[in-house]
């Protein structure tokens, strides 16, 4: 009842609150990367549904001489990766939440590709709209194991409250300064998802 509600406020008053923090990140990402200086992608939504995200770019535009994308652990610059330490990348993303694409807690949109790779309990954190920040996020973010997000991101669907969500967005506030669990183990960021051993589980 309260969610949406809660998601418009808060997202309207942050992104006019931040819009000098949101135009000097824009300024420093053209300076530093070049334009565009927004990534956008589509990605799953609630119910599977497909949306645009928004995000701030922190990679830069890299092939190789066949013209493949390089990949992230040398797209990724020193200042790109203050950018996703910082958190600030996703600053975009509250016009997602404001639109109703996301909200400010659920679980992260995740590749399009996925989806046919989920097992059944595994797409069920798609009975929620995704998150900028989630449960999983406050309990180890890109460090976790793909097995062990999934777990978080369907417990959030089943145990979400307005004091859980509460709580996920300060914990995020405390993580954001901590920078814990930015990046998985010998990745720059995370491991791709290849599905489950068994689909049916």
């Amino acid at each position: 009842m309260f969610k949406r509600p809660l998601d418009i406020i808060v997202s309207f008053f942050a992104l006019v609150l931040l819009s000098p923090v949101i135009l000097l990140v824009a300024w420093k990402i053209s300076k530093n990367l070049g334009k565009p200086v927004l990534f956008r992608q589509k990605r799953p939504g609630f119910n599977g549904d497909i949306f645009e995200m928004t995000k701030f770019r922190s990679m830069r535009d890299a092939v190789d001489e066949s013209g493949n994308e390089l990949p992230d652990s040398e797209r990724l610059t020193p200042f790109g990766e203050k950018l996703r330490a910082s958190s600030l990348d996703e600053l975009p993303g509250l016009w997602n939440v404001l639109k109703g694409d996301m909200s400010l807690v659920g679980p992260r949109p995740l590749l399009v590709e996925y989806l046919p790779l989920y097992s059944s309990e595994q797409a069920r954190r798609h009975e929620v709209r995704p998150g900028i920040t989630g449960w999983a996020q406050v309990n180890g973010r890109n460090a976790l194991s793909w097995e062990d997000k999934f777990k978080l991101d369907v417990w959030y669907v089943d145990n979400q409250s307005l004091w859980l969500d509460i709580k996920i967005l300060f914990l995020t506030i405390k993580k954001v300064f901590v920078k814990e669990g930015i990046s998985a183990d010998g990745e720059v960021t995370m491991s791709r998802f290849t599905g489950n051993n068994n689909q049916s589980e």
